[in-house]
């Protein structure tokens, strides 16, 4: 099973766009998920992290995260990110297959149906 690692804009000027930028990379998650892949969703990993740590180790781990996947699909708005914009360009570095729509992934139904059952 492949893992998709989803890249896009976490942070925001307030905490309600905060939030719609973490349901839209869960939205995404949940899809690649039914399509056959396991996936990181980084947005939801430190949804409440802030102000815990300097923003730069969550990005540092998200990289980290990011090289031990297989594939990752970009948010429609990542480019407005600086965080999505580093691990594009990590993804593209490592020859990771980077995709911008879900259409791009494709399914496999014997991805999500192979392995163990639960």
């Amino acid at each position: 099973m492949e893992v998709v690692y989803i890249a896009g804009p976490l942070r925001a000027k307030n905490a309600w766009e905060q939030e719609q930028n973490i349901r839209r990379a869960e939205a995404l998650a949940l899809e690649a998920w039914r399509l056959g892949y396991a996936v990181i969703c980084p947005h939801t990993n430190t949804r409440f992290f802030q102000g815990a740590a300097d923003d730069a180790v969550w990005l540092r781990g998200d990289l980290e995260i990011l090289r031990r996947c297989d594939v990752v699909l970009m948010t429609p708005d990542w480019e407005t990110s600086q965080g999505a914009v580093a691990e594009h360009a990590e993804a593209l570095r490592l020859g990771l297959r980077v995709v911008y729509d879900l259409t791009e992934l494709g399914g496999d139904t014997t991805r999500a149906s192979g392995g163990a059952s639960y």
